[in-house]
């Protein structure tokens, strides 16, 4: 990859050392071009009038994100973020009571709470799938979990902290053998390493566009495999889900746009599908060898410095990188790296209460490493860390 160019089509990238891309990733140019250009347009014509003139262009991020995980235009809905997304999917579930719900240790903390919600609701069970030696989910003792109750598997395939990549093909041939729904929280995944729902083996796949796809912030995305599509009646529609034909009665959109709704900002959406090019044509088996490499080389900096402890897990770890400090609190070192142009995050256990409480884990410096980070930033980053620890 030619660094130097993608960091020249990154304006964020002459600013500050960015190493927040979990939390949202630098845009390149040609992804905030996109976006001011339709604002633009609005301006100039109308809102209505841009959309119709630039129709096409429209439909054409559909395909590009389609092309992205491998599926078909008609099983993509643009949302507003990934939580959306996902929310979606679930709340369309018809659980009932005694109905289980299979997930994660690592799960996020925004989808165990729907989980308990729903469980509130109905009298539904949430099962966890125990970890294998090295952190991850489990697929054969999965296999050994599922009866007839089971009704829903929902995991998140890159954990918000952690560095963990949970097997989720391997969960995906689990949940496809025995005919259960499989949703897949991808918000950490898409544009970090290729993915592709049929290899996956996923009828739901959701993601946001902010994060190391470098789309803009508001932007998100549902995958809903077809076969599934058919029998699926979303919680909440409206009428650009659905057409109104009579006075009691409504027909569905028949692809995945029901999830939409009327309004929505078409300056987004076309700079999702420019994020989507612009990975498409980075590649990303490249761009996932570059990220996660950073990320392993930011582990072995943090483990010289001494106080420094990682607590990544996983056989396979990816470009998210998470330690804490023997003395220093992990917000106070982020504030002093801020201090020094330098991005990082904190990740508090209650973002992934399961997994924290299991390996006592205390707030958590992340760090997130992307394919157009330079290896002098990691050095400047490792140098800055020095500093603040005295060490």
């Amino acid at each position: 990859m030619d660094i130097d160019l993608l960091r020249g089509e990154t304006p964020g990238a002459a600013h500050r050392v960015h190493l927040n891309n979990a939390g949202a990733g630098l845009m390149p140019r040609a992804v905030i071009g996109t976006v001011k250009d339709h604002i633009d347009l609005e301006a100039r014509i109308g809102g209505y009038e841009a959309k119709a003139r630039e129709n096409d262009r429209i439909e054409a991020a559909y395909e590009s994100v389609a092309r992205l995980i491998g599926a078909d235009k008609s099983e993509i809905a643009f949302v507003e973020n990934a939580t959306v997304a996902w929310q979606h999917a679930f709340f369309a579930q018809n659980l009932k009571a005694g109905d289980r719900i299979v997930t994660a240790e690592a799960e996020y903390a925004a989808n165990y709470i729907a989980y308990l919600q729903v469980q509130k609701r109905t009298g539904c069970v949430i099962d966890v799938i125990p970890n294998d030696a090295g952190g991850a989910s489990d697929p054969q003792a999965l296999e050994k979990m599922i009866d007839g109750k089971v009704k829903l598997i929902a995991i998140t395939w890159i954990p918000t902290n952690g560095g963990l990549v949970n097997p989720a093909a391997a969960i995906g041939a689990v949940a496809r053998a025995h005919g259960i729904p499989y949703l897949l929280d991808a918000c950490q995944a898409v544009g970090q390493l290729p993915v592709d729902v049929g290899e996956l083996g996923c009828d739901f796949l959701s993601a946001t566009g902010r994060k190391f796809l470098r789309g803009p912030r508001g932007t998100g995305f549902l995958y809903v495999r077809a076969e599934r599509l058919e029998r699926l009646e979303p919680l909440m529609l409206d009428m650009f889900g659905a057409e109104w034909t009579a006075p009691e009665v409504y027909e569905m959109r028949p692809d995945a746009r029901r999830f939409e709704t009327w309004e929505s900002s078409l300056a987004l959406h076309l700079g999702l599908g420019a994020a989507a090019d612009y990975a498409l044509d980075a590649g990303l088996p490249a761009i996932q060898a570059r990220a996660f490499m950073l990320g392993n080389s930011l582990r072995d900096g943090l483990d010289k410095i001494p106080g420094v402890s990682v607590h990544d897990i996983g056989a396979e770890k990816c470009a998210i990188v998470t330690f804490s400090h023997e003395r220093i609190a992990a917000a106070d070192i982020a504030e002093a790296l801020r201090a020094q142009n330098i991005n990082v995050s904190v990740s508090r256990p209650p973002s992934t209460l399961l997994d924290a409480r299991a390996r006592e884990l205390p707030d958590l410096v992340r760090v997130s490493p992307h394919y157009y980070n330079s290896e002098d930033e990691l050095e400047t980053f490792l140098g800055a860390l020095r500093g603040v620890t005295g060490r």
